[in-house]
């Protein structure tokens, strides 16, 4: 059995989870790479990634390359001798380095590869409604998220659930995946499955402005997931508009009320305490969003300080 000497790489909070469950396995962790640090916010201060956070907490060997062909880079990374990296949610590797360690390099990817590869396969997945979703160990090649397959698991999509808690239950179902994947390795019994690429191979796109956008024109079913896909982040929107006004507005929870009506498609209706956009065969309810300049909130606490004509309408 060999003794794994691992490097760790990856940047948001969902590889946090991932490494966290490594060392708390007793694995040893000889390095871990991040972004580098970048200024955000209004005040543009340095933000380190979730990663280095948990890094420099528990006194772990840190590296925040820019370029990871750089000699430099490369030098060091070799230094730290692992025989094993592993990457979850980081960005793609040359070859140099994925193919440094004697084991190889793996990748916990959250799909159940070959579907939904790419960056942002959780929130994917809730918006083309599937009904279920995963999580894939593989060891990395030379394109992205193609590689031959370790372990997947499998769970169910709830209903109503939305992406963050979605990215919450994967996470844990990827550390229990990556303990699993590391045991094979260990004793050398891991065995792989060859991705097979056909025609209804889903993809998860890059999310954008454009398909952050609701379409009120679509059927409810699908304006709902796209919503549940988005929230809490990076948020579905739409434009409000009424009296010669109009308003970007983030909506972050939604429900489908399904009845016959005579309104023009994207009419907004509400009461003191609630809020519906009319669609095709029935309402999206809105149950919580935010108006530009003011924090999230339910839709009650938002009609307290409002009122809408009756011409008011979404688009």
């Amino acid at each position: 059995m060999e003794k794994l000497r691992i490097v760790f790489m990856g940047t948001p909070e969902f590889a946090v989870g991932i490494l966290d469950t490594i060392i708390k396995n007793n694995y040893e962790v000889v390095g871990v790479i991040t972004a580098a640090d970048k200024p955000a916010g209004r005040g543009q201060k340095i933000k380190y990634s979730a990663v280095k956070e948990y890094a420099v907490e528990h006194n772990l060997t840190l590296l925040q390359p820019t370029n990871l062909k750089d000699e430099t880079f490369l030098e060091e990374l070799k230094a730290l001798n692992a025989n094993l990296q592993i990457v979850v949610a980081f960005r793609m590797l040359p070859k140099v380095v994925w193919e440094m360690p004697s084991l190889g390099t793996f990748n916990l990817h959250a799909s159940l590869l070959p579907n939904y590869r790419g960056a942002a396969p959780i929130n994917w997945a809730i918006i083309n409604g599937e009904t279920k979703t995963g999580v894939t160990t593989f060891f990395i090649d030379d394109k992205i998220d193609t590689g031959a397959m370790i372990l997947s698991s499998e769970i169910a999509i709830e209903p109503t659930e939305n992406v963050g808690q979605l990215h919450d239950r994967l996470m844990h179902l990827g550390s229990e995946t990556v303990v699993e994947t590391l045991a094979l390795i260990e004793k050398g019994n891991v065995t792989t499955t060859i991705q097979k690429d056909t025609a209804e191979i889903k993809t998860a796109y890059k999310l954008n402005k454009e398909n952050c956008k609701i379409d009120w024109t679509k059927p409810a079913s699908e304006i709902n997931n796209l919503i549940r896909g988005l929230s809490p982040y990076p948020v579905a929107w739409c434009f409000f508009s009424d009296k010669e006004e109009e308003w970007n507005v983030k909506i972050y929870e939604a429900k489908i009320i399904s009845e016959e009506h005579t309104k023009a498609i994207g009419s907004l209706v509400c009461t003191k305490k609630e809020m519906k956009i009319a669609v095709e065969n029935g309402f999206i309810q809105v149950l919580s969003l935010q108006f530009p300049g003011k924090k999230k909130m339910s839709t009650p606490e938002f009609l307290n300080g409002i009122t809408f004509s009756e011409n008011a309408k979404v688009y």
